[in-house]
């Protein structure tokens, strides 16, 4: 099956790319992963203010994180994906090395995500981790 990769097509150059289908997402963290580089995730959805909200504060670490690769999923398009890693706020941040989930955010909390990709050159987190703790925001 061919993953049609896209990139969002706004003004400016743009780090944060689309994901729309759960084949891209596979090929995405699989070439990731084989390179050696750091995933940081974005699952949100077109009609959630907050994670609309974030989306500013997330394409920023991504200018200033190049080694890194910066994934958008919008829930509605790829569930399974979604569903697989357990998203069930929205905004919801991971951290994926070597394709294995190692830091999770529930919420917008800026300064958490800008500490969980800041942390993503600390190799600690490559370590096995079974039971994540969520960061939850409630207003």
């Amino acid at each position: 099956m061919d993953a049609e990769i896209q990139r969002p097509r706004e003004v400016g150059s743009c780090r944060v790319v689309k994901v729309d289908k759960e084949a891209a997402w596979d090929l995405f963290t699989t070439q990731a992963a084989n390179e050696g580089r750091t995933v940081a995730a974005h699952f949100g959805a077109s009609w959630c203010v907050t994670s609309l909200s974030m989306n500013y504060k997330f394409e920023e670490l991504a200018q200033t994180h190049p080694d890194m690769l910066f994934l958008f999923v919008d829930v509605d398009d790829v569930p399974g994906v979604s569903s697989k890693l357990g998203v069930k706020a929205m905004p919801t941040f991971f951290l994926i090395k070597g394709k294995e989930v190692v830091k999770k955010i529930v919420g917008a909390n800026s300064d958490e995500l800008h500490k969980m990709v800041d942390a993503s050159d600390d190799d600690s987190l490559g370590s096995a981790v079974t039971t994540l703790p969520d960061i939850v925001i409630e207003k």
